[in-house]
């Protein structure tokens, strides 16, 4: 029995297939932003990069979490 995925990582099947790059590259570059608070962060990546809110939200959520 496998469990489901949960929480920000539930996207990013779809964030992969929508917007043609791997979470990798999209958390690289939220982690190499000057950016630093999460709100910021969620805008710079649906002004520069056309990521959708949700998207956007899931990606920052979960790089920043890995720093905690």
């Amino acid at each position: 029995m496998t469990e489901s995925v949960k929480g920000p990582a539930s996207y990013f099947p779809s964030i992969e297939k929508k917007y043609g790059r791997p979470i990798e590259e999209w958390q690289d570059l939220v982690r190499s932003s000057p950016l630093t608070k999460h709100m910021e962060l969620v805008t710079w990546l649906k002004t520069e990069h056309g990521m959708g809110h949700g998207h956007a939200n899931a990606v920052v959520a979960h790089t920043l979490a890995e720093g905690k």
